[in-house]
């Protein structure tokens, strides 16, 4: 019997198996085994002999009955599915064609701003102007605010504020390190891909300009937009390719959601992943990262 050191392991391998064949899109893998890790975390609270691989049609409905108390129906309806495929498809609880009972949630469902896939956020990028859509790439690649694309600068350039980092901090990925002012005028690192890099650079600024957003002066390096004209650009652009929009904030709950996906693939914890991404996206707080994952 395979032995799981954490709930993320667990629903990791899970996926592994459901990868491919049976589910083909990444997007659809990375939030079914983010379902999967709550319910493991579930079945170890619970004692469930097995853990995942011991949950019944009985059990499922049971968790799904006490998540709703918590969550609206977009998350619980999420989980349903995710463990549904997994009981057809895995561990056979489910013969074909059959499916769980659909659970109504006592908890209002809020307006959460959710994570574009990697396909839909280059759909949206294609679908601006060049120097909207450069941002859009940017923001995306690096988990940056509107307003933050106003003030990259390159690492040689400026010093970010002391705070404290992980030795997995960008783990599995490659780049320049650039930095930005963030909420409260906090400064920190931030990684660019570095093609991405390249053509940003390629719209340098001969020297700084003074742009005003929302109310607020910036010193500007780069010819790119942000800010409010950038967000408007990314929900009148997801609108037009995709139908709907999240606004351009759902392209930090991409980031935040495919770093998570990166950083536990790559033998971190969750609770390590929470960490660093938290870091990583400068609110340095866990527990703020647990809501991009919604």
């Amino acid at each position: 019997m395979v032995s799981f050191r954490s709930p993320a392991s667990h629903a990791g391998h899970v996926m592994k198996q459901l990868q491919g064949d049976t589910i083909k899109s990444v997007g659809t893998v990375r939030n079914y085994e983010q379902c999967l890790t709550r319910v493991a975390e579930w079945a170890q609270q619970e004692r469930v002999a097995g853990g995942l691989k011991g949950l019944t049609p009985e059990l499922a409905v049971r968790y799904l009955e006490q998540r709703g108390e918590v969550v609206g129906q977009k998350t619980l309806d999420m989980e349903r599915q995710a463990m549904q495929a997994m009981m057809t498809h895995v561990t056979g609880q489910l013969p074909p064609g059959e499916r769980l009972p659909v659970v109504k949630g006592d908890h209002p469902q809020t307006l959460e701003a959710r994570a574009y896939t990697p396909q839909q956020a280059a759909l949206i990028a294609a679908a601006q102007t060049e120097r909207n859509g450069l941002a859009t790439e940017i923001a995306h690649a690096a988990g940056l605010r509107a307003h933050e694309l106003h003030t990259l600068r390159r690492g040689d350039e400026r010093a970010p504020d002391p705070r404290p980092a992980l030795d997995s901090k960008w783990r599995a990925r490659d780049g320049e390190i650039y930095t930005v002012q963030g909420k409260g005028g906090l400064v920190r690192e931030v990684l660019i891909p570095s093609e991405l890099a390249a053509r940003l650079e390629a719209t340098r600024r001969d020297e700084l300009v003074r742009i005003t957003d929302r109310g607020v002066h910036y010193q500007s390096a780069y010819d790119i937009n942000g800010g409010q004209r950038w967000s408007s650009s990314v929900s009148s652009a997801a609108e037009r390719v995709l139908g709907w929009s999240t606004g351009a904030h759902g392209l930090r709950h991409s980031y935040a959601q495919e770093r998570m996906y990166e950083l536990q693939h790559n033998g971190l914890s969750r609770d390590a992943a929470l960490e660093t991404v938290s870091q990583e996206m400068g609110h340095f707080r866990p527990e703020i990262t647990e809501t991009y994952l919604r």
